[in-house]
């Protein structure tokens, strides 16, 4: 095949264009970039939560009874916190509790931290709460209730309410 020289001449001139423009086209994109830290913080307060237990006894008929039950507590991790328990709405004392019953009788009961029923849980700290260290989770605290044997109060249903209270 034969070239004319117009021909070569645009040819010539078409891939000058082609480089041209493929150095133009590099230096438009090129990109620079630059950082900078972004600083994140959050400050986490000491909190619990605590979910009171029933301790129910069931049928009483002079006879002992003991039973366990569970007050659930949840605090941050690494919180030192105790639990306190008052001695409830009946006029009892932390040491010996008392329910209410109809005509104004009574059936006193104790609460205690140990399954051996020995340690009074009270209301003060440092001599009768339950001291502990939050981990993140529920941590199920144990109470032990317990009726003597040898009472006879007037038959019916009884009851009383205990404020258990947390401080951290």
């Amino acid at each position: 095949m034969k070239w004319s020289k117009t021909v070569l001449t645009v040819l010539s001139i078409a891939m000058v264009g082609v480089v041209a423009l493929g150095l133009t086209s590099t230096a438009a994109f090129a990109q620079t970039t630059a950082q900078a830290n972004v600083t994140i913080n959050a400050l986490v307060q000491s909190t619990c939560l605590i979910s009171p237990a029933t301790v129910g006894f069931g049928t009483y008929s002079g006879t002992q009874i003991q039973v366990a039950s569970s007050i659930s507590v949840t605090c941050t991790n690494g919180t030192t916190y105790n639990v306190g328990l008052n001695a409830g709405q009946t006029g009892g004392s932390v040491s010996t509790r008392a329910m209410a019953g109809p005509n104004s009788n009574v059936l006193p009961y104790k609460l205690f931290k140990d399954g051996g029923y020995s340690i009074n849980w009270g209301n003060t700290i440092g001599t009768d709460t339950l001291a502990q260290t939050g981990n993140g989770a529920a941590q199920p605290l144990p109470v032990y209730g317990e009726i003597a044997a040898g009472q006879y109060p007037q038959a019916g249903s009884y009851s009383d309410t205990v404020i258990a209270t947390i401080t951290y």
